[in-house]
């Protein structure tokens, strides 16, 4: 199969895909016509160096990017066939369905464990307590979490590690049930033992869900993906499965960047 067929095939399968995507900040121009599939059940990295418009890509795909003043997009996320910038959607059940982890672990911090992890399904408008707690049992074992905390629910989520708070949004975003999981970094201000955790926390929930990481740690991409985005000056360069993005990258800017020639 040549690398366009390849393409096809996982475009066509693709549970989430952006479409001539641009998008700007003010004047400034931080994406140019990105289009890229992102298989249902795979694991997609996005790598490139730092302002390459890896986190303006992702923010786009959940309609956050909008929520900074004088930002604009254009072109189409299709989620499920469907462009979730059409306006007869609402954002907010857009970004239920696709779940963002940032960077920097941000659990709420006064409220308690139990309460960050339903702290969306309570905006939601749910108050029933037996379906709460049973949402923050869920979310918290799928995190690998529970364990840990079960004892001490009612502690609060700011009082966790670094490593614990990170599961611990990722299990409040897993509670809402959505379909696609962005992670912007989110092991960047984790120690190793954190990190590996999370790192294989990703590799389970695929079997789950769609997930799209932004990395700056080309070892990681390559541990976790299945597929892997480079990207450089808002421009989408090459796009394949991770063994041959790393193995055989096809194109030369490709090969200097995960050679360390720039970046």
């Amino acid at each position: 199969m040549t690398s366009a067929q390849e393409e096809g095939t996982y475009s066509s399968d693709a549970k989430m895909k952006a479409v001539g995507l641009n998008a700007w900040y003010g004047k400034k121009q931080a994406l140019y016509d990105v289009s890229l599939p992102f298989p249902e059940n795979h694991v997609t990295a996005i790598i490139g160096p730092s302002g390459c418009g890896k986190s303006t890509l992702i923010r786009c795909l959940n309609r956050m990017h909008e929520l900074v003043p004088e930002a604009k997009v254009q072109g189409k996320v299709m989620l499920d066939g469907t462009d979730i910038y059409s306006s007869a959607l609402d954002p907010a059940d857009i970004r239920a369905r696709v779940g963002m982890v940032f960077q920097k672990p941000n659990p709420f911090p006064n409220k308690s464990i139990r309460d960050n992890v339903v702290a969306g399904l309570r905006y939601a408008g749910i108050r029933d307590g037996r379906k709460l707690d049973e949402a923050a049992e869920r979310s918290l074992r799928q995190v690998h979490l529970w364990e840990e905390v079960k004892e001490d629910l009612k502690r609060s989520g700011a009082g966790l590690s670094g490593g614990q708070q990170q599961r611990l949004c990722i299990a409040r975003a897993l509670a809402v049930e959505p379909e696609v999981i962005l992670m912007d970094e989110p092991c960047s201000a984790l120690d190793p033992t954190a990190t590996a955790k999370i790192e294989q926390l990703v590799i389970d929930l695929k079997k789950d869900y769609t997930v799209i990481i932004v990395t700056h740690n080309l070892q990681q991409a390559a541990r976790v993906s299945d597929r892997t985005a480079f990207m450089y000056l808002g421009k989408l360069i090459e796009l394949g499965k991770t063994t041959d993005i790393f193995e055989h990258p096809r194109e030369g800017l490709t090969e200097r960047y995960i050679t360390g020639k720039f970046g």
